[in-house]
């Protein structure tokens, strides 16, 4: 089944929307999350240019912030753009495993290819993929050892109803 943007906005919107206020829609070139305003009386997670990808992972990020992170635009984080040095590098990738791991985990829900994304393509060094990958893979051993967290749990198995995917296990990431 391909994986089109518009199956997965309704896939997000029908699993969250009343109980969080919260809805996934479709951006241009910059993904941002906007908590609700005067002029949108809902929270919204834009995804950059319709790309699959970037909506996982920008519901990976909103998986991660607590209540108080969602009243924030982007969650109140910071981020330095590509080109990065190495230690603001490290940095990012410190606050990027978690977010990863469960981009990683909604992908495999949904039957799509995953990606580790140093997000670095412009810096003064290569990162070390291969390093973040591993690191982010041990985060899953430990998410599916004490279980998904709720929204996580709840986007898993909605994604895995309609797509027709396996119970998660282990062996379905793969280091390479």
């Amino acid at each position: 089944m391909p994986h089109q943007y518009q199956d997965l906005i309704t896939i997000f919107n029908q699993t969250f929307y009343e109980e969080f206020n919260t809805r996934l829609e479709l951006g241009g070139d910059e993904p941002i999350y906007l908590p609700a305003d005067d002029k949108v009386n809902y929270h919204r997670i834009i995804f950059a240019r319709g790309f699959y990808a970037s909506a996982l992972h920008e519901i990976a990020h909103w998986c991660v912030a607590g209540p108080k992170r969602r009243l924030l635009e982007d969650f109140g984080y910071w981020y330095e753009p590509d080109g990065r040095t190495e230690q603001v590098q490290s940095e990012f990738e410190k606050v990027e495993i978690r977010p990863q791991a469960y981009e990683w985990i909604l992908s495999v829900s949904a039957g799509f290819p995953f990606n580790v994304s140093c997000d670095n393509l412009h810096g003064d060094f290569e990162p070390d993929r291969l390093a973040f990958m591993t690191k982010v893979h041990s985060e899953i051993t430990g998410i599916l050892e004490k279980g998904l967290p709720s929204r996580v749990k709840a986007l898993s198995d909605a994604l895995r109803a309609y797509y027709n995917q396996p119970e998660l296990n282990i062996t379905q990431f793969e280091v390479k």
